[in-house]
């Protein structure tokens, strides 16, 4: 008799033999069956962004993952896919490959001893494009489990060079011909470091040890990870006005020191830790960010109320927690909740 997976999770009781067959059903997906379903189950199919199979919108996409260089994913997806014409497999732009039988097993073309021989290989399936690039830039452009990741890189070239370098491709051109892609494209030399016009000297590629104002680093406020870097100065320069007012805190408490337990936390992350979906702490435009903070040795209700009559913007209420909500909103309104 066959059963609804719907009505099985609508009258589970984790009864003895109902634990029994969710673990027998565990054991015989596959993992691209557990991803698929991890992905709808978080709702982050809801939540994504549709990006168009085009330059500009692989761009957008791989900035919103988190690369430093989008020009080079771009470049990527032109280079492997025939500028989004022919994928691996469902989704799969850049030939990632899967080391299980649950995706496309086709032919391609590698380079090995410096010849060109054709190989019968598995290659990942992704539900869209947005999580094919993800899945790249996280992977490769992000440290990752131990690796460097090619974000290190000072140039689009460099970036292109350390693909070569770390292992991505067999073919010993592929650096190169992913600059002339970018150079044709953007019709601007890549062999320089970027210099991004910015409103102060705190910009998202800063060190993590960039002191934002004189007793607040930019790693305190991404807890030292790459992931959690911002990516456009709009973020910096609204982390830089949180920052001048954590500042005057701590001079209004006998310059304590300031303890910051969250600030920029972009989607993956906030999702984790079961943030709002349209949380400040996610810095999402112009004028919108959070951190939550206290002073060391301070009483963190009297430090709440003087946030209360001081700061102009958002406030949540966060004491019994153990952190005080610092945070500004799309028009910079007043306002205060509690938690």
């Amino acid at each position: 008799m066959l059963i609804s997976l719907n009505n099985a999770v609508t009258h589970d009781k984790r009864l003895e033999h109902q634990i029994d067959a969710w673990s027998w059903l565990d054991e015989h997906l596959t993992d691209e069956q557990k991803e698929g379903f991890a992905v709808r189950y978080r709702n982050e199919l809801k939540h994504s962004v549709t990006f168009e199979n085009t330059w500009d919108g692989v761009r957008a996409a791989a900035e919103k993952a988190g690369a430093k260089f989008s020009e080079v994913v771009a470049a990527q997806w032109a280079q492997e896919s025939s500028w989004g014409e022919h994928t691996a497999c469902t989704h799969n732009y850049f030939g990632i490959k899967t080391t299980k039988d649950n995706g496309c097993h086709v032919e391609t073309k590698e380079v090995y001893d410096g010849k060109e021989v054709t190989i019968t290989d598995w290659f990942k399936r992704f539900p869209d494009l947005y999580s094919c690039i993800d899945y790249l830039v996280t992977r490769w452009y992000k440290d990752y489990e131990g690796y460097k990741g090619v974000n290190r890189a000072q140039s689009r070239n460099e970036c292109a060079e350390l693909l070569t370098k770390e292992g991505y491709a067999t073919d010993p051109n592929y650096a190169t011909k992913l600059i002339q892609i970018m150079d044709r494209q953007l019709k601007t030399p890549g062999n320089q470091t970027p210099k991004p016009e910015v409103k102060s000297g705190f910009n998202p590629w800063s060190p993590f040890d960039y002191k934002v104002t004189p007793h607040i680093t930019y790693g305190e406020l991404t807890l030292n990870k790459e992931s959690r870097r911002f990516t456009k100065q709009y973020q910096c320069d609204t982390a830089l006005e949180l920052c001048k007012f954590l500042e005057k805190a701590r001079a209004g408490f006998g310059n304590k020191p300031i303890i910051i337990t969250s600030g920029h936390r972009p989607p993956k992350e906030n999702q984790a830790v079961g943030g709002a979906s349209n949380s400040e702490h996610l810095y999402s435009a112009p004028n919108v960010g959070a951190v939550d903070f206290y002073l060391q040795g301070v009483d963190i209700h009297q430090l709440q109320i003087w946030c209360d009559k001081t700061w102009l913007y958002s406030l949540g209420y966060g004491a019994d927690r153990g952190f005080v909500h610092l945070g500004m909103r799309t028009g910079k309104p007043r306002v205060r909740w509690d938690y």
